[in-house]
């Protein structure tokens, strides 16, 4: 079976435009992507420490752009070099759009936003920056309509992308409930209002489709991989620029710290970690940095202990360049990144090509969770970034509480006040409208418009919201 079927280049809204055929149905679709307010808006949300800390830090944006670039070195590399693929190759626009797409749900103020959109939408089926996501490119961006619906609130088709694009989005087939009890985690997946979008995907790119195993096409497994060598890679060289993370911080690290580490990365991996094995997969990263001769002058048994320190202390001051170089940096990251890309293997499924399955060598899988799981819990977990973060939940539940309050709806933008009255009174819908208008905020923006609502400096009135 092929690996793709002109089913996979319909859309939700049929079109034809003969003058530019010139494009295939894909690189319309990136190009789609790259015009659209929501992929901008992503240079205004933060990725791993505030945008305005730095100009040097990764947002949003430059981090989808890092997981684009890698998404498709991962298909390049496998139309080289696997033969099933040198006969049907992967389309690697297809993944690079998925990539500049995967993070595009995401609320301002990052993990904390999206906690505190769910927390506030328990009872209208929670919210999920995935799910978010196909939300915003099937649906919300303002690209193309239904013809054949009348509710305005139902006939916005959004990018009007190809299936097999949104396909490519759609990383948990997963149904979220449509009412969560109190307390409850995020759940991933998609939003139950919107599984007649995801039935029709799956039915254009697996013709014949009847359940079984979860549905995750190669591209989007491709995306999701790439994202996770991103993460791990660019969240610690970050981490190493700001000083929250040197080698010698990781290698002198506390024990609670890397068997916590040890566990969490145990369970993604189905393999038994310890604090050691964490430790000696730093320890391999960073001292491959070092002068190889330079570290078996340490081990000389020759040399008296003063003379052994010496030399120690030389290596280690080598091997902290990858925190205190830019050069080094790059170069230590871009040696990740190309041995992670290399890692990547592809199992054809030979009678669902769509699906096949994506997966990275089990020992570099190792390491890629183990840097990313450290990366989290050494930094975006620590006291200094939540603090930061704290604030960002606080806005976003206040945004939220304000404008879900009575008579809340009036403070809402012309376009989007428009949405909400055409839900027609039914709540569902119109915390909906509310979580979506508060999800495409940027970090600024929200502080902003929070501001106006409390601060006792709010901006003009002749100010747009």
């Amino acid at each position: 079976m092929a690996l793709y079927s002109e089913t996979d280049e319909a859309r939700f809204v049929p079109e034809t435009n003969p003058k530019l055929n010139f494009r295939s149905e894909y690189r319309k679709d990136f190009a789609r992507v790259i015009h659209c307010a929501s992929f901008r808006r992503l240079q205004g949300k933060t990725q791993l420490f505030p945008g305005y800390e730095s100009d040097f830090f990764r947002n949003r944006l430059t981090h989808s752009l890092e997981v684009g670039q890698i998404a498709e070195s991962i298909a390049f590399c496998a139309n080289e070099t696997n033969p099933y693929f040198q006969d049907n190759p992967i389309q690697p626009r297809i993944c690079l759009t998925a990539a500049l797409l995967h993070d595009i749900g995401h609320p301002p103020f990052g993990h904390n936003g999206e906690a505190a959109l769910d927390e506030m939408m328990l009872p209208f089926g929670g919210f999920e920056g995935n799910a978010q996501t196909l939300r915003i490119v099937s649906q919300l961006e303002k690209k193309r309509y239904r013809p054949d619906v009348e509710c305005p609130i139902d006939r916005r088709a959004g990018l009007n992308l190809t299936y097999r694009t949104l396909a490519a989005v759609l990383k948990y087939d997963s149904l979220i409930p449509a009412e969560r009890p109190k307390g409850a985690e995020v759940c991933k997946g998609y939003y139950f209002e919107d599984h007649p979008v995801v039935d029709d995907i799956k039915k254009h790119v697996v013709p014949g489709w009847t359940g079984g195993a979860k549905f995750k096409t190669i591209e989007c497994a491709i995306m999701d991989i790439a994202d996770d060598i991103a993460y791990s890679t660019y969240d610690l060289e970050d981490s190493l620029k700001a000083g929250f993370l040197t080698p010698v911080k990781i290698l002198t690290s506390g024990m609670d710290l890397l068997e916590r580490v040890a566990r969490i990365v145990t369970k993604k991996i189905g393999r038994t970690l310890t604090a050691r094995d964490v430790l000696r997969t730093f320890a391999d990263l960073f001292i491959s940095r070092v002068d190889p001769a330079a570290m078996a002058a340490v081990r000389d048994p020759n040399d008296d202990d003063l003379v052994t320190l010496s030399k120690a202390l030389l290596a280690i001051e080598e091997m902290e360049a990858t925190s205190t170089s830019g050069q080094a940096r790059t170069e230590f990251t871009a040696e990740l990144v190309g041995k992670f890309v290399e890692a990547v293997e592809i199992e054809v499924d030979e009678a669902t090509p769509a699906l096949s399955r994506v997966k990275v060598q089990d020992d570099v899988l190792q390491t890629i969770e183990t840097v990313k799981t450290y990366t989290y819990e050494a930094v975006i977990a620590s006291s200094r970034v939540k603090l930061a973060e704290y604030r960002g939940k606080e806005v976003v539940s206040g945004i939220f509480k304000a404008l879900s309050g009575k008579d809340g709806h009036i403070l809402l933008p012309e376009d989007t006040l428009h949405l909400y009255k055409a839900a027609n009174g039914i709540r569902q819908r119109e915390m909906r409208v509310i979580s979506d208008f508060i999800a495409g905020m940027t970090d600024r923006y929200a502080v902003e418009f929070y501001g106006r609502l409390h601060s006792d400096s709010p901006q003009t009135i002749f100010k747009d919201i």
